[in-house]
């Protein structure tokens, strides 16, 4: 069964930073597509950053580029996100995702089967 565990998620104020792991487990790491989805309040849920199924291949949306770095340690079967130079328009809901399938593309695909609960991050002075 495969399941997913945010943490890391708190309030910080503008220009800080946060550490966002995910624990995966009932799935090998290296053998799906994983990564960070984010929903604020009010809007759709946004594909933040992923990586690709085996190249490794990794996508981040414009949006974050520069400021959030993500990561992966197949050992522990957890990926992190970095995320620099916080502002208060990343706070959100913070959910991990991850996937078996092989896309071409680069890219955050809405249909990935597993998700986690998510943890919110709130940037707020």
């Amino acid at each position: 069964q495969v399941q997913l565990v945010e943490s890391g998620g708190g309030l910080v104020q503008p220009g800080g930073s946060l550490r966002l792991s995910c624990v995966g487990s009932g799935f090998t790491l290296d053998d799906y597509a994983i990564g960070w989805f984010r929903q604020a309040p009010g809007k759709e849920r946004e594909g933040v950053s992923c990586i690709m199924t085996r190249s490794g291949s990794i996508y981040y949306t414009d949006s974050v580029k520069g400021r959030f770095t993500i990561s992966r340690d197949n050992a522990r079967n957890t990926i992190y996100l970095q995320m620099h130079n916080l502002k208060p328009e990343d706070t959100a809901v913070y959910y991990c995702a991850t996937d078996p399938a092989t896309w071409v593309v680069p890219g955050c695909y809405q249909n990935m089967d597993y998700w986690g609960k998510g943890t919110l991050v709130t940037v707020s002075s």
